[in-house]
């Protein structure tokens, strides 16, 4: 490293700022500038859908970092300025202005976009998709008074978070779902009918095995959802939550290796020696489980942002946190960690009274423990993922038993 190197970070989220940060804590005394597409500095996702949606938390507190922060560790944060090109060969970077920098060593943390509803009145007016600040504001000023009728296409983790926060702002509100159990893809059956469960009892609608065909309006405005067996569910607004895709336009432009995402090694190299990826848009090659993991979560733009950084300085680096997530809905919070490709055909182990949505659940497969979720259970996580990183042997009975320490597993 010398003072003479140029860093360029390609993202304005969390693992851009994040892979920023352990630079300059690494000792990198070059050039970094972080080009943000946004209008924004890089800020946290999360919120978006929870407390910032419903007005509890200012602005202030979803960003990464204090905007005088930047200044002071000498990373130059470019707001509105996408990337429009990459010439690896050249190691260089075009702007959408036609401006060239170029870079010795570059980080591609372009993260990911919601997948497009491709159907009739999907541009209607009052149809709306949650990625940015921008989106969690409009969506919050329909939201904000409550009596209105919301309809949410999709029950992953976005939609169902956004679903409590506007039944609690005393909205109405309606998931349609193509399958028969909301979140039973990440976490089983049981767990996602308990999901199910807790939002019926808030007031919720859910149409569960049912087929959108199109979104209608009046006036550019949209009135309702239309069922493939041409039901209509009267709407005042609609939010689409069903996926995202990663942002690897740039690295398929520029001959880089992607494949649901830009393919990286463990210690998030790409293809190009001098090219980095991480967070949302990063499929990297996980040490423990052997396999490469695609994660669109708060942890990983955090874990990973961090750890290209340290691996841009020339660090050994061998990414190997263990994914992690959380959520808050209604009363029920929940923190889950582990490896969701290994959940498949899992034992599920519960500790603690599920009645009362009090309890850790473990994913035993093998005879180990690969995933664990605390349900309103606190201060367990860091030992829930000991017991995943120690991969012993467990006893059910010793696992459900609340008198035999976390610690001791």
């Amino acid at each position: 490293m010398t003072s003479q190197e140029n860093f360029i970070i390609v993202g304005g989220g969390l693992a851009g700022a994040s892979a920023a940060e352990a630079l300059r804590a690494g000792g990198f005394e070059g050039s970094i500038r972080l080009f943000a597409g946004e209008r924004h500095h890089p800020y946290i996702r999360p919120p978006l859908s929870k407390d910032y949606l419903s007005g509890k938390d200012a602005i202030d507190t979803v960003f990464v970092h204090p905007h005088d922060w930047y200044g002071e560790n000498g990373v130059e944060v470019s707001t509105g300025s996408p990337v429009a090109s990459l010439d690896p060969a050249a190691r260089s970077v075009t702007l959408a202005d036609g401006e060239r920098v170029g870079y010795d060593a570059l980080l591609l943390a372009t993260g990911s976009t919601p997948r497009r509803l491709p159907i009739a009145g999907a541009d209607l007016d009052g149809v709306h998709y949650l990625r940015t600040i921008d989106d969690s504001e409009a969506l919050r000023a329909e939201l904000q008074d409550g009596g209105r009728r919301l309809v949410l296409i999709g029950s992953g983790w976005i939609g169902m978070e956004v679903a409590a926060t506007a039944r609690t702002l005393g909205n109405e509100v309606t998931i349609l779902e193509r399958e028969a159990i909301p979140l039973a893809a990440a976490l089983g059956d049981e767990l996602g009918t308990m999901f199910a469960e807790m939002h019926l009892e808030h007031g919720v609608t859910l149409r569960r095995q049912v087929v959108v065909d199109s979104i209608v309006g009046a006036g550019g405005r949209v009135t309702g959802v239309v069922l493939a067996d041409g039901e209509s569910i009267p709407a005042d607004l609609v939010l689409v939550g069903i996926g995202a895709v990663p942002n690897v336009g740039l690295a398929t432009s520029a001959g880089l290796e992607t494949d649901n995402g830009v393919l990286t090694d463990a210690a998030l190299h790409t293809s190009d020696q001098h090219i980095f990826a991480a967070g949302d848009v990063a499929n990297a090659f996980h040490p423990v489980i052997g396999r490469r993991l695609r994660s669109e979560h708060w942890a990983n733009a955090l874990g990973g942002g961090a750890a290209a950084g340290r691996s841009m300085l020339g660090e050994t680096v061998s990414y190997d946190d263990i994914p992690y997530f959380y959520t808050d809905q209604f009363d029920l919070g929940m923190e889950y960690s582990g490896y969701g490709p290994l959940t498949t055909g899992a034992t599920v182990v519960y500790r603690g009274d599920r009645a009362k949505r009090e309890f850790i659940a473990f994913w035993v497969a093998d005879g180990k423990v690969v995933a664990g979720m605390n349900v309103n259970v606190w201060d367990v996580n860091e030992a829930v993922q000991g017991i995943i990183r120690r991969a012993n042997t467990v006893d059910p009975a010793r696992l459900a038993d609340e008198s035999v320490p976390l610690e001791s597993l």
